[in-house]
């Protein structure tokens, strides 16, 4: 028998699916494509239930549903023709998101370039990409027995709506951690859970930030997310210099009232903010009523002596918001974060983040209040201390070897990045162009900067590519640079 229509039609088995909706939808699909032509007769309804194999009611249905929805239309005594949709298509807008986003309609913020993400790069998964941990060491087989265990101690009063704030078996967990982790002196009420450290950076700028007043220093280079957060809470953003001791507290504007920082690996040179500056940031906010954000993100990877305190352990004026993630020490889409928030502001934060986001998912808190209560979540990162350590010491090892006559490591004791200026910068577009062949993943820091002042230099990670591929990497990239002076 000859097909009624010149494309496949895929329905359900009979008393498997509405046949009358898949054979509408799937009609209605061929009309926009265009598979089905503006003007065409549709097949009689005998003929297309006999082909199908399906009741002939079924095929009136769905062409009464097409011909209620303009798709097709009608003729007297004749068979039905598809309508001229074109229009209609139109009417449906740009599909290419650049031309989407110059939409009139929108509020002009959101079409604001730096505030866009950028296109994922195809990158190889063994690489120099940037805030990615290693998969291949984590616990799997834990994880797995704590959320089937979770998942069969469940009993029905946990299929009502948790606390936005989090579940308090987690929120005292993750206390616990921070206080022996990072010495963060706070107790289960004081914590916020929130969905990865984005969200907590997008909820302080909704509680701090008043729209087109209030100014916030933000690190230059630095994070783009925080920008785009602050600047989506209509924030006047405030770009300050960082040099080897972090963020130059000296030059805070007197009217900064938000000062976001990342104090312990600064993100993307990587280096700590001294004690002094720390004090003088901290004496900074007391006598001007600031606010300071503490982004924390990787400080569990501590390599070298002992690590200098959090901003937010040396606070005695309740003016620091210490917000972490397990993202780096665990897994990004465990998508979990959390804010250790002053007393004062609790509860305006947890109506924020009621507002934003109403009720946190309960398994995966459960499972991970678990794993770090029971204490794999301190071993896990005992055991990547070590490994990150070695492919760091590699790192390095190329940077000051083969790679030194064209790169200087910035200094860095902590987490899963390190960074390197370029010595000569007339070099610095040619030696830039060489990275994605031979340190695939590693990034200008340009890219983290708002304007091209910044010095350039080069930010390699080490979360996912093994030491003895970080040498190989770092020596050819090294020959590829020599061919540079031999011109």
């Amino acid at each position: 028998m000859e097909p009624v229509f010149q494309f496949p039609l895929a329905l359900p088995d009979r008393g498997h699916g509405n046949l009358t909706q898949e054979l509408h939808q799937q009609l209605r699909s061929a009309i926009l494509d265009g598979r089905l032509i503006a003007g065409s007769a549709l097949p009689a309804t005998r003929q297309v239930a006999s082909a199908l194999g399906i009741a002939r009611n079924t095929v009136v249905s769905a062409y009464d549903l097409l011909i209620a929805e303009g798709y097709v239309t009608p003729r007297p005594g004749a068979k039905a023709v598809v309508a001229d949709v074109a229009a209609r298509r139109d009417r449906r807008g740009p599909q290419r998101l650049d031309a989407g986003l110059e939409d009139p309609r929108l509020n002009p913020l959101w079409r604001t370039p730096f505030l866009r993400p950028d296109a994922p790069r195809q990158l190889p998964e063994r690489c120099f990409r940037l805030g990615i941990p290693d998969h291949r060491h984590f616990p799997h087989d834990v994880w797995r027995r704590l959320s089937a265990q979770t998942l069969r101690t469940w009993s029905k009063t946990r299929f009502g709506y948790p606390p936005s704030e989090g579940i308090a078996e987690l929120r005292d967990a993750i206390a616990q951690h921070v206080a022996f982790a990072r010495a963060v002196a706070c107790v289960a009420d004081d914590v916020i859970v929130t969905s990865g450290a984005q969200q907590a950076f997008d909820l302080l700028a909704r509680l701090l930030v008043t729209p087109g007043q209030t100014r916030v220093a933000v690190e230059e280079p630095g994070y783009p997310p925080v920008r785009a957060a602050f600047a989506a809470a209509g924030a006047r953003l405030v770009p300050m210099p960082v040099d080897e001791e972090g963020l130059c507290v000296e030059q805070l504007p007197e009217d900064v009232r938000v000062i976001s920082v990342t104090p312990s690996h600064q993100s993307p040179t990587g280096v700590a903010l001294s004690m002094r500056r720390r004090r003088a940031l901290l004496d900074f906010a007391r006598q001007r009523n600031a606010i300071v954000i503490e982004d924390d993100y990787d400080g569990e990877f501590r390599f070298g002596g002992r690590p200098l305190d959090a901003l937010q352990t040396l606070d005695r004026d309740a003016l620091v918001f210490y917000v972490g993630t397990f993202s780096k020490s665990l897994f990004p889409s465990l998508r979990k974060g959390f804010i250790v928030a002053p007393a004062w502001s609790r509860d305006a934060l947890i109506t924020v983040k009621h507002c934003a986001d109403s009720h946190c998912d309960t398994i995966t808190q459960s499972v991970l209040a678990a794993f770090i209560r029971d204490g794999h979540l301190a071993r896990h990162v005992r055991r990547m201390r070590a490994i990150y350590e070695e492919r760091r010491d590699a790192l390095l090892e190329g940077l000051r070897g083969p790679l030194a006559p064209w790169l200087e490591p910035i200094p860095s004791e902590a987490g899963l990045h390190l960074a390197a200026r370029i010595r000569d910068l007339g070099l610095a577009p040619a030696i830039l162009s060489r990275l994605p062949r031979y340190a695939p993943g590693a990034q200008s820091i340009a890219e983290y900067a708002m304007s091209a002042s910044a010095h350039p230099a080069i930010t390699f990670g080490y979360g996912v590519i093994d030491a003895d591929e970080i040498r190989m990497a770092l020596r050819a990239y090294a020959v590829s640079l020599a061919e540079l002076d031999a011109r």
